[in-house]
């Protein structure tokens, strides 16, 4: 079985009670797709219906790349998201890769993750991370008593934004955001607070583990968005588990290359594009994704109208 490619994936949807109707229109309340998973499946080609998680395992670093293979060994390392918001999410914490293994079993990766806004409604906020000067004893007794909310500091945020979110950072975003999230692979969250609404048997409150995973000196900054050409790539968050990259092209395409090191995933998040390596290619429309295994070296991305896409890579 020959390694396609392109992978175009189908994603998988989450109706929590805080989603809305943007991402799936008639399936309400849509709260998450998850377009870049190790769970979803492949369309197309030979291997049509496998997961990527699949595919990563049977072709290790020829889908991985050498950088992203020493690292995880075979397991594909990323989770992106899009989020729409009707209302404000949990109050939320996640481990780092020591402290998942620690409080969740072995085979466990924390959860580091970065936000780019994609869609906002005029004064919407998020909260990323504590007042300055919040102690640990304090920040502790607020948890258990439910008046953490108090300390939270709220930022406004606008499309194009983006927000690079540590392990061990306290954040919850708000109501009328429509967000694109990258992430280590994992769904660890230790809900802190959840505005009032009832605990169920799928969604409790963590507050234990939330004072040994939170971090009261961290904060977040907000980057705006970088003042695009045409034909371009302009990174937004490196870090030790991702990179993030915003591709802008209207009349001019954009080289792009693997190395050989990385997969690569494109999202795109405005517009239409065509991704061509060889005399292989694949459409994408707004929102969907295609990812890029590491052996494609060299590929372009061609605008089929003025288009925005977000790549993704290990």
């Amino acid at each position: 079985m020959r390694l396609n490619s392109f992978l175009k994936l189908t994603p998988e949807y989450r109706d929590y009670v805080w989603g809305g109707d943007r991402l799936r229109p008639g399936h309400h309340p849509t709260a998450e797709a998850w377009v870049v998973w190790e769970g979803d499946r492949i369309e197309g080609g030979e291997l049509a219906g496998k997961t990527l998680g699949e595919a990563a395992s049977q072709f290790g670093i020829e889908l991985l790349g050498s950088r992203v293979y020493a690292r995880t060994q075979g397991r594909f390392p990323l989770l992106v998201k899009l989020l729409d918001c009707a209302q404000w999410l949990s109050l939320q914490v996640h481990p780092n890769d020591k402290q998942a293994v620690e409080l969740e079993g072995a085979g466990q990766f924390g959860k580091t993750e970065a936000w780019h806004i994609l869609d906002a409604q005029p004064n919407s906020k998020l909260i990323a991370g504590l007042k300055p000067g919040t102690s640990a004893d304090v920040l502790a007794d607020a948890i258990r008593n439910g008046t953490v909310e108090g300390l939270s500091q709220y930022v406004s945020v606008a499309p194009g934004d983006t927000v690079f979110m540590p392990a061990g950072t306290l954040h919850a975003l708000g109501p009328g955001l429509l967000v694109y999230e990258v992430q280590q692979s994992s769904d660890l969250t230790f809900r802190v607070y959840d505005w009032g609404r009832p605990q169920t048997a799928t969604r409790r409150l963590h507050i234990e583990k939330s004072i040994q995973v939170t971090r009261p000196d961290f904060t977040s900054t907000v980057l705006p968005m970088p003042n695009c050409g045409d034909g371009t790539s302009d990174e937004l968050i490196r870090c030790d588990y991702f990179t993030l990259e915003l591709l802008s092209a209207s009349s001019h395409s954009i080289e792009l290359d693997t190395k050989n090191e990385t997969f690569h995933a494109v999202t795109v998040i405005e517009g239409e594009a065509r991704l061509q390596a060889g005399d292989e290619d694949v459409e994408l429309e707004k929102f969907q994704t295609a990812l890029i295994p590491a052996s494609v070296g060299r590929y372009q991305l061609f605008p089929l109208e003025k288009c925005k896409a977000l790549k993704a890579s290990g």
